[in-house]
């Protein structure tokens, strides 16, 4: 019978195994595979199309209601307003696509978001919107661990992970637009105004 120190380290070995393929995601333009909105704690709502605003990020998503420990007034915080996850991580710590809104961010993408690639000020158009990758960062927290357990909390808080932003990063958006999935996500220029 397999013990669950057995399991788990099998668990980590899987999950390790699959570094290969997330770093094979592409570094200047990806795609927009999944758009999820809560628009109630717990609840998601998958999306074929999206509006992303800046005043209220994924328009009907809870983020503007939500309070934050990151903020003095304890309300939302500004640059946290959408969080991305890379579409190969989830897809290794989650399995089967119906269990990637779990994770709780509103946009998956095929991109590299590790921090080589997409420092603080780095701006991504996707559909005709534009977003900036901010500093906050985005860790792994109770919930993740009660939904894909210790193992896959442990991948994206290790020093890789966090490099690699295997939990997703943080974000806010720039300018207005729609964003469908599908849609190619591009790496476009820094918040300074210089272009790649």
């Amino acid at each position: 019978m397999e013990t669950s120190t057995t399991s788990g380290e099998a668990r980590t070995r899987e999950l390790e195994a699959g570094i290969a393929e997330i770093r094979r995601s592409p570094g200047d333009r990806g795609c927009l595979d999944l758009i999820v909105r809560r628009p109630a704690i717990g609840d998601r709502d998958l999306l074929v199309t999206g509006e992303l605003d800046p005043v209220v990020g994924l328009v009907g998503d809870t983020w503007s209601s939500r309070p934050s420990s990151r903020t003095v007034d304890g309300g939302p915080h500004p640059d946290m307003q959408l969080t991305l996850m890379n579409s190969r991580a989830i897809r290794l710590i989650a399995g089967e696509a119906v269990r990637w809104p779990l994770a709780g961010d509103q946009l998956y993408v095929d991109l590299d978001l590790g921090i080589d690639n997409l420092p603080p000020g780095t701006r991504l158009r996707i559909g005709s919107a534009e977003i900036e990758v901010t500093d906050q960062p985005h860790t792994g927290c109770a919930k993740f661990t009660e939904r894909f357990g210790i193992e896959a909390l442990r991948f994206v808080n290790s020093d890789g992970g966090k490099a690699m932003r295997l939990r997703g990063l943080n974000a806010r958006v720039v300018r207005a637009g729609t964003v469908s999935v599908g849609d190619v996500v591009e790496k476009v220029g820094t918040g300074n105004g210089a272009t790649h």
